[in-house]
């Protein structure tokens, strides 16, 4: 499907009152594989690039984790295109909905526990990862990355960290805690999913060149 058919498409399911589903998301990748999506609430999402910084932010996370969880075997790291997707949410009269109703999400960094995925799958995962980040690129606003956060948190997962790198701050969010600013020479630690481990923010800001 173009970009033209995705929402004639859409249109039709909303005559028939449907939504898209994880299925359909899936055909539509295949069909287009270079378009990062996610589906939430009956809508796919197609994301375009990041910007370089917020990129290159990214990396930098994701090395720095793996070079602590790897040769650990602690877990798994994963960047923006791993998709989750999410646990079954009741409906208003208590019954769950079907799993092609369920949302599917990738944030932009993620750490699962090596007992909670004893194997990698060449598919989407069914879990919400007990580590999510989100890094505020260029053209995003605060709101829905907070809102993304707190989703993960009321689903399962334990931390949530927001980097924004327009202020040179990390945010640190948990279910039911006031969230932690860090900056430049503050140290994120994460006791309760990689003891030991420890980063100073700075060293995620890209360095400059002379």
């Amino acid at each position: 499907m173009t970009f033209i058919s995705l929402w004639e498409h859409r249109y039709r399911c909303i005559r028939r009152g449907l939504m898209f589903t994880i299925t359909d998301l899936e055909q539509l990748q295949a069909e287009h594989p270079e378009w990062q999506m996610e589906l939430v609430d009956g809508n796919i999402v197609v994301m375009g690039p990041s910007d370089y910084e917020s990129e290159e932010i990214g990396a930098e996370l994701i090395r720095l984790l793996g070079n602590w969880v790897r040769p650990r075997k602690l877990g798994r790291v994963t960047g923006s295109s791993a998709g989750f997707i999410l646990p079954v949410l009741e409906t208003e009269n208590g019954k769950e909905a079907g799993s092609e109703q369920r949302n599917l999400r990738a944030p932009d960094v993620s750490f699962v526990r090596a007992d909670r995925l004893k194997k990698s799958q060449r598919d989407f995962v069914e879990l919400v990862p007990d580590l999510m980040v989100e890094i505020k690129s260029k053209s995003d606003r605060i709101k829905p990355l907070v809102e993304k956060i707190q989703l993960f948190l009321e689903l399962g997962t334990t931390v949530g960290i927001l980097i924004d790198p327009d202020k040179l701050t990390l945010t640190v969010y948990r279910l039911n805690a006031e969230p932690i600013v860090l900056q430049n020479n503050d140290k994120l630690t994460l006791p309760e999913l990689l003891p030991g481990w420890e980063l100073t923010v700075s060293e995620l800001w890209p360095p400059v060149f002379e």
